[in-house]
């Protein structure tokens, strides 16, 4: 027999967890002490939310569910904006919170905190561990629903009295939960409706969304572009999922976007949304997008098909198998004339950036650092002016291009990009702004101790 805590740590090595990112406290120790034991990196972050940044970047380099610890009250509290930022951009995650011994739960005890009740908006579900025995039950299903479906962050809470009970361990080699079955292949018929739709279409546009890598389908996607031959834009999640420099590819949509993407938004006949939510910072009036178009959204979570931009031809299904399909029968290219009238647009919006001495143009310099970096580099931005920036000057290659979209959270860049690096990402280069910069310096200490070759850019213009 073994204890709880001990369990935990052997569930998460069934898992092939290889890096967890935490901060120790009194209601988790007994887990930390069993750690100690294992072969699992743990990485020591300054503070908790840091824990919560640095595995979103892990998971989102690796696609699958990465680890973030920290103790009850306000350790747990501190975790609540990584998760609700993880939330938002559908990151797979697991959290492990430790909390006040079972019999004072409820009493206001030291560092007590519901941090289940907390963190629920934010969570795609959430466990209390009160009965020992079902330790690796939870721990299957949290990783089970943490990876699959629409991924997204499962809390697991863990009484500091439960860790230490001796129980046998078994953990499960199959997950199959009754009420949790997401919908991983599209509609047959539907997919003949939309294949129509863009047989029939003369103006038609993909939208790239952050779907396309949850779903690892960037291949898949790719392969579909080029046979449709049909014009590319992106919301900010979906910057990459084509080469920024490929000549389908218009730019990033919405009120921070470039004018290219946004009138080939507006004047297309067919959207063809793909893992995209439609946010109000993509498309900013989506009454209009209806009365203009035909709208084709495929999306695993049937919830975000019509939420924002009503869907003329719904398709709920994984976008990697859907796409798989969709290639497999789809129509012959699209001609040339609405893509060379797209073109003619970009020419004449190119617009040649003033120089002021004494100061560093920043949307120059973010070009020239694409040019320099790897073509498989990993960037990081912050939030404010430099994501902007990034997103409408940095050339993705090969890479990736992280940053906070749907919560929109300073603080990001650096704690994700030790995330990435540890990943196993070549490299990884965290941009920030002068105020962000301020509020995840402390990792610094964690880059130090940990000798991550992490580079780090700080755009300073002394505003907030």
């Amino acid at each position: 027999m073994i204890t709880v805590a001990q369990a935990m740590v052997r569930c998460l090595e069934r898992e092939n967890i290889s890096v967890v990112f935490g901060y120790p406290g009194a209601a988790i120790c007994p887990f930390y002490d069993a750690l100690t034991k294992s072969d699992i990196k743990h990485i020591l972050v300054r503070q908790e939310q840091n824990a919560g940044h640095s595995a979103s970047g892990f998971a989102r380099i690796t696609g699958k569910p990465a680890v973030c610890i920290a103790t009850s009250g306000p350790g747990a509290l501190n975790l609540i904006t990584a998760i609700a930022t993880a939330y938002m951009d559908s990151i797979p995650m697991v959290i492990i919170t430790g909390q006040v011994s079972s019999e004072r739960v409820g009493s206001d005890a030291f560092q007590e905190a519901d941090i289940i009740g907390a963190s629920e908006p934010f969570t795609k579900y959430s466990y209390i561990v009160k009965n020992p025995k079902e330790i690796t039950k939870v721990f299957k299903q949290a990783f089970y629903i943490a990876g699959t479906g629409r991924p997204g962050p499962v809390l697991i809470d863990v009484p500091m009295d439960v860790q230490n009970v001796k129980i046998d361990y078994n953990y499960p080699d199959e997950m199959k939960m009754r009420s949790y079955n997401p919908n991983m292949k599209g509609h047959p018929g539907q997919i003949k409706r939309a294949l129509t739709a863009i047989k029939n279409a003369k103006r038609p546009l993909i939208c790239a969304g952050g779907g396309i890598f949850l779903s690892n389908a960037k291949e898949e996607f790719t392969e579909f572009v080029k046979k449709c031959n049909i014009p590319v834009v992106s919301t900010m999640m979906g910057i990459g999922a084509l080469p920024s420099d490929d000549s389908l590819y218009f730019g990033m949509i919405g009120m921070h976007g470039v004018k290219p993407a946004n009138v080939a938004l507006m004047e297309s006949d067919l959207l063809i949304l793909l893992g995209a939510r439609a946010s109000d910072r993509a498309v900013c009036a989506p009454e209009r997008v209806n009365e203009t178009k035909k709208v084709i959204h495929i999306d695993i979570d049937p919830a975000e098909i019509g939420k924002n931009v009503d869907a003329d031809i719904p398709i709920v299904g994984d976008l990697k198998n859907t796409l798989i399909e969709m290639n497999s029968k789809v129509c012959s290219p699209k001609d040339n004339e609405w893509i060379n009238y797209l073109d003619e647009i970009r020419a004449n919006t190119q617009v040649k950036e003033k120089e002021f001495e004494g100061y560093i143009n920043p949307k120059a310099f973010i070009r020239l650092l694409s040019e320099k970096v790897d073509d498989d580099a990993v960037i990081v931005g912050d939030v404010g002016q430099n994501q902007i920036w990034l997103a409408n000057n940095y050339n993705v290659k090969q890479g990736r291009f992280l940053t906070s979209g749907g919560m929109g959270t300073m603080g990001y860049s650096i704690p994700t990009g030790v995330g990435a690096k540890m990943a196993g990402a070549n490299q990884v280069i965290s941009v920030c702004g002068d105020g962000s910069f301020q509020m995840q310096m402390m990792e610094l200490g964690t880059i130090a101790q940990n000798n991550i070759p992490l580079k780090i850019i700080v755009m300073t213009n002394n505003r907030l």
